[in-house]
């Protein structure tokens, strides 16, 4: 209801609590950003049971077909934690097949290390660095490729862009959290920071997209 606020845009969303009711509530807001930043942290119920979490890679594609459903359009993004204690070769497909399946905008892939004052400190089964920062290597690289073809699918959507490097003539469409996610760029134009503009995608590089 306040004036002058035209997007609103909700961050760091448990998969547990996403009830129907709010996705609902989300996608009819015209303020609110369709834009989906969950933290699934892995696809393994198992792990995710010694994190301390609810859900696994089924139930978890199950919400985002909902959120497709509802949104066709809408950004999904979440990051991943690789090599928690226990992780076996296993749960780390489970992860890559969920990822494979999953159509998210943004992935952040982190490897684990230990935290002082966590549970996960104290546990065993840890796994070995090396092989961790293997896995990292191999998620990092799925997940540029993921992020670039689903980019390469939002080429002729229409999206509304506020200008926040006018500098480079840069911003952000609905779907992009900043900071962590892609831009959206203009050639040969001069908007101000501050502006919104309506464009057409036209092009994507990487996890960026052209408009115009």
């Amino acid at each position: 209801k306040i004036e002058g606020i035209k997007r609103i845009r909700l961050s760091y969303l448990q998969p547990a609590e996403m009830r129907p009711t709010l996705l609902q509530a989300m996608i009819e807001n015209e303020k609110v950003a369709p834009y989906f930043d969950l933290s699934f942290q892995h696809a393994s119920g198992e792990i995710l049971r010694k994190m301390r979490r609810f859900g696994d890679g089924e139930k978890f594609l199950h919400l985002i077909k909902q959120i497709r459903v509802l949104s066709p359009e809408a950004g999904i993004r979440s990051n991943f934690i690789v090599g928690f204690p226990g992780e076996t070769d296993k749960d780390f497909m489970e992860l890559v097949e969920f990822l494979s399946e999953a159509g998210l905008d943004a992935i952040g892939v982190f490897g684990y290390s230990d935290e002082d004052k966590t549970e996960a400190v104290d546990l065993s089964d840890k796994v070995d660095p090396e092989l961790i920062k293997e896995r990292v290597n191999e998620l990092s690289s799925l997940a540029d490729e993921l992020i670039t073809n689903r980019a390469e699918s939002r080429v002729g959507q229409k999206v509304s862009v506020l200008i926040e490097d006018a500098q480079e003539q840069e911003g952000r469409a609905e779907h992009q959290g900043p900071e962590v996610d892609g831009t959206v760029a203009f050639m040969n134009s001069n908007y101000r920071n501050g502006e919104w503009v309506s464009a057409t995608v036209i092009d994507s590089m990487g996890s960026d997209l052209v408009a115009q």
